[in-house]
């Protein structure tokens, strides 16, 4: 160290240090603080003198020292705190931690002294430094560059002094053996906190925000709750972020996360507060102590990791002291009393109130941005990008694993490959490594942590190689933390609840698990592993986020229980199917196609295993159930895809199916094929049924197979033909006694007769048919004899007859969810209405009887040529501008909104001059001629016809 006698003069860099909290040190140490002040001096001498440093005043625990040269005043402060961190203190209690301050500035020396702004400039910023660390002005950076090899500067900010009206910028000496992460720095402008700086926007939860900021404003202890990667540190930082100036005494953000041992939990959050142990003292009694007199507003990070430990601090601090508030986040509550437990939910996937993009959609574009450079995302990703945030549900880490995703993916590409959510988001991303820069040198990072244990023993923090939140560095790594801290029966819960595809009651839980699930159930919701959903009604649903159904469906093949986890769920599917045909007694009701919406994604996901690993023809029974359904909501396609799959599982593993399942399937299948307009597959597996049901011997089920021999003739326009096998059939089946199996050949016969005319044959034919249909709770509900003869009664010109059976089948209709056939009821309303004078709503109705079939892209099977007859006469009535207008003003109306229409037409006996029937006055004609009535047939069987035959079917009405 220079003499006195030699100040610089110039440039001079001034040093400042002292002792941080050498008041409560010496106090703790009693006589032991003098050789450790003693120490200290020796130790800060030693490194200076080998400096061209000036010591110009030393008092109590504080040094003055002026350098001529910037780099030698920052390479002394280096070596003085690795000197003060690596020496042998008698306890590590006793170690002292000294903060340092430089700073650069023109100054003269008078009389061996400094009269100079720039010294008290370097004091300030002294003053601002916590102990261990070394702070220094933009000028002492500027001037002492370059630095070292493995040294750098963190540039902290502006920061005004205390004193000083203009702002410094700040930076902080960074370099292996000195500790890295302090709060704040003391400054004249900072509120208290260390709240990590966030690198990236924060997107939407504004809603989320307000909710969180009341319950933090009136309650002590919040706990955000949530799984892995929903976003609770973030939104909890944010929302500290901006209550900073609420608490005078600080709002200290403390990450748990690298907590390994329950016995440093105190430690981690002392080490923030900059607390020190005391001999012979708990560090959680220093810890209440100090935070007893101080408002303040503690947000604990991470709390699952050691939440028993954690949650005996939060006690021990709420009831040390009224202005101690906590904010936590985990993946489970603490369980302590006064405790509010928020769960955060999945970010939103509803389109914004004004338009824009949902939450989540938001989120992907901003962070797809980013990833691509400052690219946007095309609006022609927009759709395939909310097919992405769905299949993530909206799980933000899932998000920004996905926008990384789409740098080298298009939009539609990622979609796609989301079938495996882990091996999609976490291809590529291996073993995280240290936080080093590409020079090597360490970059400022939020989740920067510290050693704890050095906390506890009191020796210097070291930079670790790892961040705790590298376990959010892959979905495999989020989940499987949590996954570890399950016990058996909760673990083996998840696996098996990932065959499920959507929510699960408490129910179907106890069915799939066979045992007492209550207590494993709970220990998965409270560690956000299963989500609740709470209904109306008072029941709750649990739900698995799809990244984590992912994990546990990966565990569940490690275990080797896939097979046994996926047959119950086949199980379960096949006695969900059965419930939703019975009602709360027990005994079958009107099949509602509502009852099956809700369990699509199941069946579909019990079908898949069939077609796949499991039995096809438990697969054929799942199918059968979903027969009607599929029709009706348009997709007749997905029915026969499943079903070919379903073919080919059988053929690879020889399963024997009987004869008379095979014919349900291949009836089924032409069913579908019809509707699906694939005629020749019709009419190919409608004759592979016949087969397969006389085979199987079984009159009944023969019965029903032929009744659908005539849809595939009809669709090719052999209508003649067709009728002629209809009539056929029942005279068979009456003779067989199964004509109530025969319903289906029933309505295609009345079909046919009115297609010709013959409307008294067929409206007999109905009536007749009309007890049958009502017996029948899977048939009911269609109420295709009150359609029927709704279009006898239209044909007829019989508007009261017409408006009658047509509200009954269109309510019907709509009330059990049979959609493809409530636009056929539309459509028949629109005509009753045009009769009715009443023509522009019937242009409305064709509108959304089109608009909606052609969502459910379904044909319109042998009333197709009539409804377009009727458009037409309609258009050529009112005009093409009149039409269009209320064609296009209908074809916006959802289903819904249609059938509220159609149901609210006035009853044609209420309206002014009502006539029951039309006559030549009518607004549109074209209707087929009213034929002369025909001879009653010879009658015979239970529907009351029968006609000279030389036939194909009763050539073999035999069974074998």
């Amino acid at each position: 160290m220079s003499a006195r006698n030699h100040l610089p003069s110039g440039l001079v860099t001034f040093m400042f240090t002292d002792i941080e909290g050498s008041t409560r040190l010496a106090q703790m140490l009693g006589p032991g603080y003098r050789p450790v002040l003693s120490e200290h001096r020796r130790l800060l001498r030693s490194i200076l003198s080998a400096s061209d440093g000036v010591e110009l005043f030393t008092e109590g625990d504080s040094f003055f020292v002026a350098f001529a040269d910037a780099a030698a005043a920052l390479d002394a402060c280096l070596g003085a705190q690795r000197a003060l961190a690596s020496h042998d203190w008698p306890s590590p209690e006793s170690a002292p931690r000294v903060r340092m301050g430089l700073h650069t500035g023109h100054a003269v020396p008078l009389s061996g002294e400094y009269a100079s702004p720039e010294v008290h400039r370097a004091a300030r910023i002294a003053a601002a430094a916590h102990g261990g660390q070394v702070l220094c002005s933009a000028a002492t950076a500027q001037y002492a560059a370059p630095l070292p090899v493995g040294v750098s500067l963190l540039d902290l900010g502006l920061h005004r002094l205390r004193g000083f009206d203009d702002r410094e910028r700040l930076f902080q000496l960074v370099a292996p053996g000195l500790e890295r992460q302090f709060p704040r720095p003391r400054t004249a402008d900072a509120v208290p906190h260390n709240l990590p700086t966030q690198i990236t926007s924060f997107v939407g939860r504004q809603a989320e925000r307000a909710e969180l900021h009341d319950l933090v404003a009136e309650q002590r202890l919040v706990t955000v709750v949530g799984a892995g990667g929903a976003g609770k540190t973030r939104l909890a930082v944010e929302l500290a972020g901006g209550v900073v100036e609420s608490y005078p005494d600080g709002v200290w953000f403390v990450d748990l996360a690298p907590v390994t041992d329950p016995g440093l939990v105190a430690f981690a959050i002392a080490a923030v507060l900059g607390l020190r142990p005391e001999p012979g003292r708990p560090m959680v009694d220093t810890l209440v102590e100090y935070a007893a007199a101080r408002r303040m507003l503690l947000l604990l990070d991470t709390c699952d990791t050691q939440p028993a430990a954690t949650a005996e601090v939060i006690s021990r601090l709420l009831t040390g002291g009224g202005g101690v508030r906590v904010l936590a986040t985990s993946r489970e509550p603490c369980g302590l009393p006064g405790e509010v437990v928020w769960r955060i939910p999945p970010l939103s996937a509803e389109p914004a109130p004004d338009g824009g993009p949902s939450e989540a959609v938001a989120l992907l574009l901003a962070r797809t941005t980013a990833a691509r450079g400052g690219r946007r995302a095309g609006v022609v990703e927009t759709d395939d990008l909310r097919r992405v945030v769905s299949r993530l549900d909206g799980l933000p880490l899932a998000i920004e694993l996905a926008a990384a995703r789409l740098r080298v993916l298009s939009a539609s590409q990622l979609a796609e490959r989301l079938d495996d959510v882990l091996g999609t988001l976490d291809a590529g991303r291996d073993e995280p490594v240290g936080v080093a820069a590409a020079d090597g040198r360490f970059t400022a990072s939020q989740v920067d942590t510290i050693d704890l244990g050095g906390a506890a023993a009191s020796a210097p923090p070291v930079v670790p190689g790892r961040t705790a939140t590298q376990r959010h560095v892959t979905m495999q790594a989020t989940v499987t933390w949590s996954y570890r801290t399950l016990g058996p029966r909760a673990a083996r819960l998840l696996r098996w609840l990932a065959v499920f595809s959507g929510p699960v009651d408490l129910a179907t839980v106890e069915w799939l698990f066979d045992d007492d699930a209550l207590d494993p159930l709970a220990v998965l919701v409270d560690k956000s592993m299963l989500q609740v959903e709470p209904h109306a009604a008072g029941s709750s649903t649990y739900r698995m986020l799809d990244p984590i159904r992912a994990y546990a469906a990966r565990r569940l093949v490690d275990a080797g229980e896939e097979r046994a986890a996926r047959d119950r769920h086949v199980a379960w599917s096949l006695h969900a199917l059965q419930r939703a045909h019975l009602g709360p007694d027990g005994r079958p009701v009107t099949l509602s196609l509502y009852s099956l919406d809700p369990l699509a994604d199941e069946l579909r996901a019990a079908l898949r295993w069939t077609a796949t690993g499991g039995s096809a023809r438990l697969g054929l029974q799942i199918a059968s159930g979903l027969d009607q359904w599929w029709r009706e909501r348009g997709l007749a396609r997905e029915g026969r895809l499943w079903l070919f799959r379903l073919y080919g599982r059988i053929a690879e593993t020889g399963e024997r199916i009987p004869e008379a399942e095979l014919a349900a399937a291949y009836h089924m299948h032409s069913l579908h094929a019809g509707a699906d307009g694939e005629f020749a597959e019709e009419l190919r597996f409608s004759q592979q049924a016949e087969a397969a049901a006389r085979q199987a011997g079984d009159a009944a089920l023969l019965a029903r197979v032929l009744s659908g021999r005539a849809a595939p003739l009809v669709d090719m326009g052999r209508l003649a033909e067709a009728e002629q096998i209809c009539r056929d059939l029942l005279d068979w089946a009456g003779r067989e006694g199964v004509t109530g199996e025969t319903l289906f050949a029933v309505y295609g016969l009345a079909e046919l007769l009115w297609q010709r005319g013959a409307l008294d044959e067929a409206a007999e034919l109905l009536g007749a048919a009309r007890p049958v249909e009502a017996s029948r709770p899977v048939e009911r509900g269609r109420r295709t004899v009150d359609m029927l003869l709704g279009m006898v009664a239209l044909a007829r010109g019989d508007l009261v007859a017409a408006h009658d059976h047509l509200v009954v089948a269109l309510r019907s209709r709509m009330l059990h969810g049979f959609h493809r056939r409530t636009c056929d009821a539309l459509n028949a309303m629109a005509v009753r209405c045009a009769l009715g004078g009443d023509p522009s709503t019937a242009a409305l109705l064709f509108g959304a009887a089109q608009a909606n079939r052609s969502v459910l892209r379904t044909t319109a099977g042998m009333f197709g040529g009539y409804w377009a007859q009727r458009q037409a006469d309609l258009r050529t009535a009112i005009g093409d501008g009149e039409f269009d207008r209320a064609y296009a003003e209908g074809a916006r109306l959802s289903l819904e909104e249609a059938v509220e229409l159609a149901l609210g037409i006035e009853h044609p006996d209420l309206a002014a001059g009502s006539s029951r029937f039309t006559d030549g006055s009518a607004p549109f004609s074209g209707l087929p001629p009213r034929l002369p009535a025909e001879p009653a047939p010879h009658r015979s069987g239970t529907f009351g016809y029968v006609s000279d035959v030389s036939r194909e079917v009763l050539d073999r009405r035999e069974l074998p």
